[in-house]
């Protein structure tokens, strides 16, 4: 992969940064806000080919998959204030230092700002964001988004909170958003967009059982293929890409007879309710990558999916949070597409694509769930998905005891590689990981963390390592 800054940066820093000082300047009449700061550094070091699997899985790709890694991190950032002012703004830049046995590299992790207007939100630039209903503290990560990848540039409108819809009585909430992005790691197409959008309803309001179902839609469009100058459509295409209609004779005969651009469908389905001191949830995703994306039940893969169940409770800060899922994406609709000429279905390939051809990464890292494997991983120089049919059993525990915290998980997984090129045997793996934070708070302030990560198995290899962080936060100024 190239080693240089992005072209949409270069493109476009000026004018979000624009946009950042506006934000922080034209709304200097709020009161009691803060500006607060961040710097620290990590470091990696492991056994193995690989770094321990659960030190970056969910790192947004700040932490190297690489056995020996460094990073040294600023950030200066103004978080919202109330949830009960009707106008409120926030904002980050953070710059990053990542160093490891191949590259070094610094660049901008995050870079963006982000306004409130009674319930609906904008945000522009580039923020750790996570989509969908998985549990966001100890889950291995979403289905068709997760914390694995390096974060695009978006822009994203809507409303993000769960909203109460008037004269229902706090009963019916909604929430939902447009996002617009751009691929920035340009591997085989040039000038990458992204489409998203998302809408959940959730019905309960004060009750103590609530239900929400929503529905998510990406897809990965535009730009020109490296290899052969050919552009896969534009902005004209827009509302093609917003409907999943086909394109026009100008983009390749796949385009036309399929739906333009590389779509994606998630269905998130969850119950949550409250028994006394404890808070029960339980989840489900599942994706399609097959079929018209209008027609969502003909589409469903009941086989695949996430299901997850988490317990958390008020009164024991020790063992504060569980949680388990179940993953599974080796059934895909089955081994077959066409056959004899005839439309069969299945060989749904998730993650993968033959026309967009970075396919459902971004920097090397699947933006989906890790456990369908990273193009990082490869054997080759080739950055598409080698194994996207896996089995996964994820354990999260965390807790905590005065101003120390602490997290385990582990990951047991079977990975069948994919229907073209299946592992024979599949590969197991387990990943564990170990990890305590204890903040002195007399001290100035400074946290400190330890980590230990144990892989085990024959995807990634068997490796041992630890991770350890220092990071020193505060308040610059208030205002």
């Amino acid at each position: 992969m190239r080693n240089k800054m992005p072209i949409f940066v270069k493109q476009h820093v000026k004018k979000i940064l624009l946009a950042l000082v506006c934000m922080i300047t034209g709304f200097v009449v709020a009161q009691n806000d803060t500006v607060n700061y961040e710097y620290g550094f990590s470091s990696v070091v492991s056994s193995g080919k690989y770094a321990p699997f659960l030190f970056h899985s969910s790192s947004f790709g700040s932490v190297s998959h690489l056995p020996v890694s460094g990073g040294l991190f600023a950030s200066v950032y103004k978080p919202f204030q109330s949830d009960k002012k009707a106008f409120d703004y926030s904002f980050k830049v953070s710059s990053l230092l990542r160093s490891d046995n191949q590259n070094t590299e610094i660049y901008f992790h995050e870079i963006y700002a982000d306004s409130r207007l009674w319930f609906l939100h904008l945000t522009i630039g580039i923020k750790e964001e996570s989509f969908g209903n998985q549990d966001t503290e100890l889950s291995g990560g979403g289905l068709l988004f997760s914390n694995n990848a390096r974060p695009l540039p978006r822009i994203t409108a809507g409303i993000r909170e769960f909203t109460a819809i008037p004269f229902t009585f706090g009963l019916i909430q909604i929430k939902g958003g447009l996002s617009q992005g751009w691929f920035t790691d340009h591997v085989y197409i040039d000038n990458l967009l992204l489409h998203h959008k998302f809408a959940y309803v959730r019905v309960g309001g004060k009750l103590p059982v609530h239900v929400e179902y929503g529905l998510e839609h990406a897809c990965q469009w535009g730009g020109t293929v490296q290899s052969t100058g050919q552009t896969l459509g534009g902005w004209k295409d827009y509302f093609r890409i917003f409907l999943g209609k086909s394109g026009t004779t100008d983009v390749p005969l796949s385009e036309q007879i399929n739906a333009l651009g590389n779509h994606i469908i998630s269905q998130n389905a969850k119950v949550d309710f409250r028994i006394k001191d404890y808070q029960f949830a339980a989840y489900w995703q599942n994706i399609s990558e097959d079929g018209p994306i209008n027609f969502i039940w003909s589409t469903l893969n009941l086989p695949d999916g996430l299901w997850g169940f988490s317990v958390k409770n008020d009164k024991l800060p020790v063992f504060q949070s569980f949680l388990y899922e179940y993953l599974c994406t080796s059934d895909q609709t089955g081994p077959f597409h066409d056959e004899d000429g005839i439309i069969y279905g299945g060989a749904d390939n998730y993650f993968v694509n033959g026309v967009e051809l970075n396919s459902w990464n971004h920097w090397g890292k699947t933006i989906g769930t890790p456990y369908i494997t990273s193009p990082v991983f490869n054997t080759s120089d080739l950055l598409y998905t080698e194994n996207n049919r896996v089995s996964v059993h994820h354990f999260g525990l965390k807790g905590s005891y005065s101003d120390t915290n602490y997290k385990m998980l582990l990951s047991v997984s079977r990975n069948y590689g994919t229907y073209t090129t299946p592992y024979k045997p599949y590969k197991p793996q387990t990943s564990f990981l170990m990890e305590v934070n204890h903040r002195f708070k007399n001290f100035y302030n400074i946290e400190c963390g330890l980590s230990l990560g144990i892989d085990v198995g024959t995807l990634y290899g068997n490796s041992t390592g630890c991770m350890f962080t220092l990071k020193k936060s505060g308040l610059l100024f208030s205002y």
